[in-house]
């Protein structure tokens, strides 16, 4: 299968001059199409910090970041708003818009797709938020769902966009652990059937048994797979 996430000694650190604080040192990994990966590590570790580089939305400056083929070290904005467009996001606390109902949320995704109508972007919205388990909850707000129905509901808008990978952070973190492992079995369970490649960052211990593989980071460097 073909890697759709290659870094090669990757560095990063916050600050300058005597003030430097190094948070990634020479990572290096590969990541499959399709793969589950999971990184675990102590607070402080590097963790979010590597997500957020993967993911487009800080930019690096040492090493090599190839995402779906395009380098992130030392890009230019639209090199990464353009693959931005590819990846889905799932967050710890859900960032739904209270104001609007779930299949709003979920909609919301496609609205950058101009080709597409607002009937068949509100269509393919109600599918996703069925295959999620919450086609009798299309017309509720987020304060009127559970937290395992709202993370759910990012679920559904992560993977509505038929994207190539799902970055997730913490996503079962204010979850109890029926709840947490349910969303995190369904992300799989959806992600395996249209070959979407996940890394998903955890502190939870209880869903490792997802992943196709497990890396885990401390003091900014990978310790074991």
């Amino acid at each position: 299968m073909p890697s759709v996430i290659e870094v090669d000694h990757l560095n990063f650190s916050f600050g300058s001059g005597a003030l430097t604080q190094p948070v990634l040192k020479n990572v290096t990994i590969s990541i499959e199409e399709g793969e589950i990966v999971l990184i675990t590590g102590p607070s402080g570790s590097g963790k979010t910090t590597f997500l957020t580089i993967i993911g487009g939305l800080r930019q690096a400056f040492h090493g090599s970041v190839k995402v779906l083929g395009h380098q992130f070290v030392n890009s230019n904005e639209q090199i990464k708003v353009k693959t931005r467009q590819q990846i889905g996001y799932i967050f710890q606390q859900h960032n739904l818009l209270k104001s609007l109902t779930a299949l709003q949320n979920v909609c919301m995704t496609l609205e950058i797709n101009a080709v597409t109508t607002e009937q068949q972007r509100s269509s393919r919205a109600a599918e996703m938020l069925i295959a999620v388990g919450l086609g009798d909850r299309l017309d509720y707000k987020p304060d009127q769902l559970s937290g395992g129905q709202r993370q759910r509901v990012s679920i559904a808008r992560a993977l509505v966009g038929q994207p190539k990978i799902i970055l997730a952070d913490e996503p079962t973190a204010s979850l109890d652990k029926q709840s947490g492992h349910e969303a995190v079995s369904l992300l799989k369970r959806l992600a395996k059937e249209s070959h979407t490649t996940i890394l998903l960052v955890t502190h939870d211990y209880r869903i490792l048994d997802i992943a196709d593989r497990v890396v885990e980071l401390e003091d900014g460097m990978i310790k074991q797979e």
